[in-house]
This record gives C-alpha cells, structure tokens and sequence, in this order.
C-alpha cells in the first residue's frame, strides 16, 4: 500500500513544533511519512541529531523519514503543510514544485489572511485549505525548537477541498498528539487571530514597545484600540462575522501576556532585518480598506513610517 507522504516545509518555531509532533508519531508508521523542509545549521543538526522540541510536558526528539532542502529529494507529497514567513511564501513554492502535483493538498500556517489567495495565484488547480495555529515556539539553536506558551492549537478549512481528505488530516494530525481542529467556520476563526495579530504587531513596531508597555502607556493603547477598530472595519467589509466584543477581547489578550512580550515582527525591526512581514500585516490592511473604500488613517500612517525604516 501506498504510504500517506506529509511534507512540512518551514521548521521554525511553528513548523518544527507541529511537525515534530508528526514526525516522531509517524517514524515507524508503514502507513505515513513526514519529511522535512529546512536549511542552513538547522538542517545539518536535524540530520545528524534529529529535531528536539522542548515543550512544558517534557522534551522529545523527532526524526523525520528525511530532512533536506531540495525538495526533489522527497518527491509528490500528498499534503505540503506550510509554515515559512509570510514574505517566503512564494519563493517556498518555488521550491517545493518537484513535492506538487494537482492532488497535493497544501495547508498554509502563516501571519496574516491571504496565504490562501497567493498559493491559488501560482497554483490554481490545487486544493488549497485556510490555515490559523495559535503557539508561542520559536528556534531556540540550531536543531531545537521551543514552545513556551501553554497553547498549541491548529485550525483548518476549506469548502471547496475533499472532505474526506480533509478529515484524514485532521485524523493524522491527532493522532499525533496537536490539538487540531477541522472548522467549518475557518475564515472567522482567521480573521479573529488577525485582528489581535495585525494592530500588536504594528502597534509594538511602530512605538519600538513590548507589550506590556503598550497596554500600560494610555496613550499607545488608544493608538492600537484605533487599529483593532479599523481592521473591524475590513473583516466586516469581506462579510467576515466578527463578535460584538472582540475589541474588549483583543485588549484583555495583550494585557494577560508577560509584560516583556512583543511581536514577531517587532523583533524583526528591532533586530535591523530587511525582511518582515509589514505588508501581510499592516500593508494588506491598508490596500483592500483602498480598495473597499473604508478609511483607516491609522493604518496608513504607521504603514508609511514603517516603510522608510
């Protein structure tokens, strides 16, 4: 029998810590295999040591079928989980072209709310879900990855994708010990991490700002209040169904992180890189607020200061 081939592309803080729980789950599984896309010192201490992933419940050491960064080595996969920074995406795909074929399903775990557009953009006869995970994991050195926060969650959909293909994944996914869940409603439950991810994110890069001297500062708080009403704003434009208290929600989430907490993309600026992901997370705001015509001044001018940093 043909075995299930699962690629996990990215193993950075999201990809190492979900892939790792499939590759150990898996490793001598005669029905799937998990394979590994990573580069650089990461992969070298993966092929000669495995994958340790350090999590509250103790640490683990992952093997996966194989680890390489030339895609043509692991050949068509039938499900190619994404997990890169948003600005790689396409590039990614790029790469893992010998792994695609039209029944590859391709599940995107990314910033940001238009990874499924872009995939379909370059590959648009494959079935493509909607992808959100919530974990606080990162590279700790090469070949150790770390999940530091006490949720681990993994969200999925599509209603234009198999269904049974869908519930297989999901099926895989538990059996591996993730908190995975198969949602009809995906697109909110998206919309619902972007609206606490866009204004932190651009809010903490824009004031230089932890978190937690964000929300302490009355007048940043204000400033990043006014985001979270203009990302509203969009979702409700695109017909997204938002709750009445996401706002007050969003707020009490930054308050209940540790004060020293930032955003990725915050640390991205502070460390001098020229890569981030301002145009998935503020510059996307602003082009399809223009093109719903919805004002989002905030928005706007954060965007354009950041730019020129």
């Amino acid at each position: 029998m043909k075995k299930i081939k699962i690629v996990v592309a990215g193993i950075g803080g999201v990809g190492g810590y979900f892939g790792g729980k499939l590759a150990k789950h898996f490793r001598h599984s005669d029905k799937v295999e998990v394979h590994f896309i990573v580069r650089g010192e990461h992969l070298k201490e993966i092929k000669n040591n495995g994958l340790r992933v350090i999590e509250q419940k103790g640490d683990f050491v992952a093997v996966p079928r194989s680890a390489t960064d030339n895609a043509a080595e692991v050949g068509v996969a039938d499900y190619i989980i994404v997990c890169t920074k948003s600005y790689d995406l396409e590039n990614m795909l790029l790469q893992l072209k010998p792994c695609i074929n039209s029944d590859t399903i391709i599940l995107p775990l990314l910033n940001g709310v238009d990874s499924r557009d872009r995939i379909k953009a370059m590959l648009p006869h494959n079935p493509v879900l909607e992808g959100c995970v919530y974990i606080v994991s990162r590279i700790a050195q090469p070949g150790v990855v770390e999940n530091t926060g006490n949720i681990q969650k993994l969200y999925f959909g599509a209603d234009d994708v198999e269904n049974s293909r869908q519930v297989l994944l999901e099926k895989m996914l538990t059996e591996a010990g993730i908190e995975a869940t198969r949602s009809p409603d995906i697109l909110q439950v998206l919309w619902e991490k972007y609206i606490f991810i866009s204004p932190t994110a651009t809010a903490t890069s824009f004031f230089n700002s932890s978190i937690g001297a964000l929300v302490a500062n009355d007048e940043q708080l204000k400033t990043t209040t006014a985001l979270i009403e203009e990302v509203k704003l969009l979702a409700k434009a695109k017909q997204i169904f938002i709750p009445g208290d996401i706002t007050e929600r969003t707020i009490n989430k930054l308050r209940s992180l540790p004060s020293d907490a930032t955003s990725s993309m915050h640390r991205d600026f502070r460390e001098g890189k020229y890569a981030n992901e301002l145009e998935s997370l503020a510059g996307f705001v602003v082009r399809m607020s223009e093109a719903h015509n919805i004002d989002t001044p905030v928005y706007k001018q954060m965007y354009e200061q950041l730019k020129t940093r």
